[in-house]
C-alpha cells in the first residue's frame, strides 16, 4: 500500500459515486482547489479531514493514515508534460515565464513567489465567444536575504 494506491481508490470512488470536487470540498471544509490537490496526493490532511475522506471514499485505517502523511510533492510523470491541458500551462510558463519574472522583480525586488504560502482560485467565466478559464494564483513574495 502507498499513497498512489489511495489516490486511485479515491478517484475510483469519485467516479463510481458521481461526486464533484466542489461537493467533496464542501464536506472536507476547504476550497475545491486545495481539496482536489489533497485528494490527488499533494497535501496533508488533518485527522478530521482524513476522517471525512474515509467516510466519503470508504477508506481503511491504513488508507486514512496515508492521507495524514506529508507527501512527496510533484505529480507529473515526465519532465515535459504530455497531457494537453497540463502542457499548455508548461507552454505558458515557457513563453511568458521571463515576462512574469521581470514584472515581479520590478514590482517587488529580487525574490520568489511562494507556492507554500499560496492560494489558487479556478472559476468558469461566461463569454459569448466561448467560456473562459479564470485562474488566480496568489503567493506570498519572499525576498532573497543578504548575508
Amino acid at each position: 500500500m502507498d499513497r498512489h494506491e489511495v489516490t486511485k481508490k479515491i478517484l475510483s470512488a469519485k467516479v463510481k459515486n458521481k461526486m464533484t470536487w466542489a461537493e467533496i470540498a464542501k464536506q472536507i471544509g476547504q476550497s475545491k482547489e486545495w481539496t482536489t490537490a489533497a485528494m490527488l496526493g499533494q497535501m496533508t490532511l488533518n485527522l478530521e479531514q482524513a476522517s471525512t475522506a474515509r467516510s466519503l471514499f470508504n477508506l481503511t485505517d491504513e488508507e486514512t493514515a496515508w492521507l495524514q502523511i506529508v507527501p512527496y510533492k510533484g505529480s507529473l510523470p515526465t519532465a515535459v508534460p504530455t497531457d494537453p491541458l497540463i502542457y499548455r500551462w508548461y507552454e505558458m510558463v515557457n513563453v511568458y515565464g521571463t515576462t512574469i519574472k521581470e514584472l515581479i522583480h520590478e514590482e517587488f525586488g529580487d525574490g520568489i513567489m511562494s507556492a507554500i504560502d499560496f492560494s489558487m482560485d479556478i472559476q468558469r467565466q461566461a463569454d459569448p465567444k466561448g467560456d473562459r478559464v479564470n485562474v488566480v494564483l496568489s503567493g506570498k513574495f519572499l525576498p532573497y536575504k543578504q548575508y
